[in-house]
């Protein structure tokens, strides 16, 4: 990003801009990385799910793995709780 300000008396704010192509458009994919930070897991707790066919569904890319922000979205709905007695989903949140 390319952040430019321009010289200021004391006491008053700079002026800042920011180039068009600095501004990302909206992250649509997530790396295993990324998906488990987001949920407070190991990356190897995710490696073990797509082994067992649990988890949210996963994308293979020149050998990188990497999730949907739709289907993790989708999978963090499906794993909506109300109550601790109902049934859980295997590899889900709980």
């Amino acid at each position: 990003m390319h952040i430019s300000s321009s010289p200021t008396r004391q006491g008053t704010a700079a002026a800042v801009s920011v180039s068009p192509e600095s501004i990302s458009a909206p992250k649509t994919r997530l790396a295993q990385l990324d998906l488990s930070e987001r949920w407070g897991i190991s990356p190897k707790t995710l490696e073990r799910w797509r082994v067992l066919g649990i988890g949210p569904c996963f994308l293979k890319l020149g050998g990188k793995v990497v999730y949907r922000l739709e289907d993790v979205e989708a999978y963090e709905r499906h794993s909506l709780r109300q109550s601790t007695s109902e049934a859980a989903h295997a590899g889900g949140a709980a």
